[in-house]
C-alpha cells in the first residue's frame, strides 16, 4: 500500500483492476450482447424469418402450441410454452422425453432426452428446417457461467471478478477528485495522458450505469454467494428449500408425481382467459403443463415479462384435468422477494423498450471501453519505466510482455471470437450434428488462436492485423446474411423485420469501429520514431 489515503485507493484501483481485467472484459461484452439475445437467437436461425409478425392472439397460438405436443411429446413428463413477443415472433416449445429406464449396476443411469421446437404462431407449423443453435442464450450464458468449466466454479470465478469491478469503482471515485471535470477533458495524441482521459470519459459516462449492473449481478446470484443467513434460519424448519418456498412461492406442489392413470387433458384456452382477467389484462408469457395426459396433470401460467422492473412475475396454478383454478402466487410479493426481483430486473433490463434497452447496450459498450483502456493504461505507464533500459538495447520484463499479449489477445481478440461465432452460424452445414456445439467451438478456437498470436508477439503490427480482421468480420455481416438467406437489408428494412434488420447495422456498426481503430494502430505505428521511441511503444496500440 501507498502512503496516504487517496494514494492507497489509487494503488488498490489499479491493482484490482488489473488482476480481473480480461475476465471482465468478456463479462461485459458477452453481458452488453445479451440485452439483445432474442434478436440474436432470431438471426442465426433465418429460417424463421418467414414467421408471420401479425399480431395473433394468445389463446389460438396456445391451442396451436398444444397440438403440436400432443403428436410430438403425449408422454412427456413436462411441457414448456412460451408465446410470442414483440420480440420473438415464434411460439418456443420445450419438452422432455420420458424418463429413461434404470440404470443396470455399475453403470450410469444415461440422462433425460430433452426436445424443442419453434412454431409459426398464425399457422402452427413447425420450422424443422431450422437450424440448430444456441444463439443469444450462448452468449448470456457465457457472461455467467464461462463454458467449458464446472457451472459452479465459473459463477464463483465471475463474482469473484464482480466484487473486484465494485472496488475498482468505488476506489476510482476517490482516486480521480476532479472526474467529472476530466470528463469533459481529452487530449489526444499525448500518450499516457490521452489513455487516462479516455478512460475517465468511458468510466463517468455511465458511471451510474457501471455501479448498478456490478452490484446487480452480485446479487443475483447472492444465495450461492452468502448462504448462511437462510441456512441458519431454515436449519430446523425443512432447510434451504424451505426458505425458497417461504420467499419464492411457485404457486403448487413443488414435486407433484404422475398418478399414472389416463387423462384427458383441459382445454387451455379458458385457463388462460382467467389467468389474464386476474392480471387485468396482462398477458401471459409462459405455460408449464406438467404430467400432460395424467390424472395429476397441472398447468402453470406466469405473466409476461415487461410489466414492471421486478423479475419476479405472478403466476396462476390450474389442475390440469377439471381446468379449475388451484392457487395463485406472486400477486403480493414479499419486500425482500420484490427487492432482490427489482435488482435481478435492473439487471437483465428484459422491463425495457426499444430506446431504454439500447441506452443499456450503449452503457455497456461504455463499460468494455472503460476496462480495455483501463488495461492499456496500466500497460503505458509500466512501460515508461523501461524507457532507460530500452534505450540501451534491452528488454521488457515478463510480467509487462504478459500483460501486452493478454491485453492483444482479449481486447482484440473476443470481438474475433464474437465474429467467429456468427459466421460460423451461417457457414456450417445445417444437418451437421452437434452444430450448437460445433459454433460455439469455433467461437473458442478463434478466441485461442487470436490469443495465441497476441501472447506470441504483442506487437502494433499484430493489434492493427487483429483489429483488421475483426472489423473484416463485423462489417461483413451484413454482406453474409444477405448472400445465405433472403432477408438482407433492403427486404427486412422494407418489411420491418427489425431484429434482422438492427443486427446488421450494429454488426456493421462495430466493424467501422474496429476498422477505426485498425487505422489508428496503423497510423501511429507508422509516425513511431525509428529505433528506441518505436521499441519503447512496440507493444502497445
Amino acid at each position: 500500500m501507498k502512503e496516504g489515503f487517496r494514494q492507497s485507493m489509487a494503488w488498490l484501483h489499479t491493482w484490482s483492476g488489473l488482476l480481473v481485467g480480461w475476465v471482465l472484459f468478456l463479462v461485459f461484452g458477452a453481458g452488453t450482447a445479451a440485452y439483445y439475445r432474442d434478436e440474436i437467437t432470431f438471426w442465426m436461425q433465418p429460417e424463421l424469418h418467414a414467421a408471420s409478425r401479425a399480431p395473433v392472439p394468445q389463446a389460438e397460438a396456445l391451442a396451436h402450441a398444444v397440438d403440436f405436443l400432443q403428436q410430438r411429446g403425449p408422454g412427456s413428463p413436462r411441457w414448456f410454452i412460451t408465446l410470442p413477443t414483440e420480440r420473438e415472433p415464434t411460439v418456443r416449445l420445450f419438452w422432455s422425453g420420458p424418463p429413461p429406464p434404470p440404470a443396470a449396476p455399475g453403470e450410469k443411469r444415461p440422462r433425460t432426452r430433452f426436445e424443442n421446437a419453434a412454431l409459426d404462431p398464425a399457422s402452427g407449423e413447425a420450422a424443422s428446417a431450422a437450424r440448430a443453435t444456441r444463439g443469444g442464450e450462448f452468449i448470456y450464458r457465457l457472461h455467467f457461467d464461462l463454458h467449458y468449466i464446472p457451472t459452479l466454479w465459473a459463477r464463483w470465478i465471475v463474482g469473484f471478478c464482480a466484487m473486484f469491478m465494485l472496488v475498482a469503482i468505488v476506489s476510482g471515485i476517490v482516486t480521480h477528485k476532479r472526474i467529472f471535470k476530466d470528463f469533459f477533458t481529452f487530449r489526444p495524441k499525448k500518450g499516457q495522458r490521452s489513455w487516462l482521459d479516455a478512460h475517465n470519459a468511458t468510466a463517468v459516462l455511465a458511471l451510474p450505469y457501471h455501479l448498478m449492473i456490478t452490484y446487480t449481478g452480485l446479487v443475483t446470484l447472492m444465495f450461492m454467494y452468502m448462504p448462511w443467513g437462510p441456512q441458519v434460519a431454515y436449519k430446523d424448519h425443512g432447510g434451504i428449500d424451505a426458505f425458497f418456498a417461504d420467499v419464492f412461492p411457485a404457486g403448487g406442489p413443488r414435486d407433484a408425481k404422475a398418478a399414472g392413470r389416463h387423462a384427458t387433458l383441459a382445454p387451455l384456452a379458458p385457463m388462460l382467459a382467467q389467468a389474464r382477467a386476474h392480471w387485468d389484462g396482462a398477458p401471459a408469457g409462459r405455460i408449464v403443463v406438467s404430467h400432460p395426459n395424467d390424472a395429476h396433470a397441472s398447468v402453470s401460467i406466469t405473466r409476461q415479462e415487461g410489466r414492471g422492473m421486478s423479475q419476479n412475475q405472478p403466476s396462476v396454478l390450474f389442475d390440469g384435468v377439471s381446468g379449475a383454478l388451484l392457487s395463485t402466487a406472486g400477486d403480493a410479493p414479499r419486500a425482500a422477494a420484490e427487492t432482490r426481483g427489482v435488482l435481478y430486473g435492473l439487471h437483465i433490463a428484459r422491463f425495457s423498450d426499444p430506446l431504454l434497452r439500447a441506452l443499456f447496450f450503449v452503457s455497456g459498450l461504455a463499460g468494455c471501453l472503460m476496462v480495455a483502456t483501463g488495461l492499456l493504461l496500466w500497460a503505458v505507464k509500466e512501460r515508461q519505466k523501461y524507457a532507460k533500459r530500452l534505450k540501451q538495447g534491452g528488454r521488457i520484463g515478463v510480467g509487462l510482455r504478459l500483460v501486452d499479449g493478454l491485453n492483444l489477445g482479449t481486447i482484440a481478440g473476443v470481438p474475433i471470437a464474437f465474429g467467429a461465432y456468427f459466421w460460423a452460424n451461417r457457414l456450417l452445414p445445417v444437418g451437421i450434428d452437434d452444430r450448437a456445439a460445433v459454433e460455439i467451438r469455433w467461437f473458442f478456437i478463434a478466441w485461442g488462436a487470436a490469443l495465441l498470436a497476441g501472447l506470441a508477439r504483442p506487437t502494433r503490427r499484430m493489434w492493427q492485423a487483429q483489429l483488421v480482421f475483426g472489423a473484416l468480420l463485423f462489417a461483413g455481416i451484413p454482406m453474409l446474411n444477405a448472400l445465405t438467406t433472403a432477408t438482407h437489408l433492403g427486404v427486412s428494412l422494407r418489411a420491418g423485420l427489425w431484429p434482422v434488420a438492427g443486427f446488421d447495422l450494429v454488426s456493421l456498426a462495430l466493424g467501422l469501429g474496429l476498422g477505426a481503430a485498425a487505422w489508428f494502430t496503423g497510423r501511429v505505428r507508422r509516425k513511431a520514431k525509428p529505433a528506441a521511441a518505436a521499441q519503447a511503444l512496440e507493444a502497445t496500440p
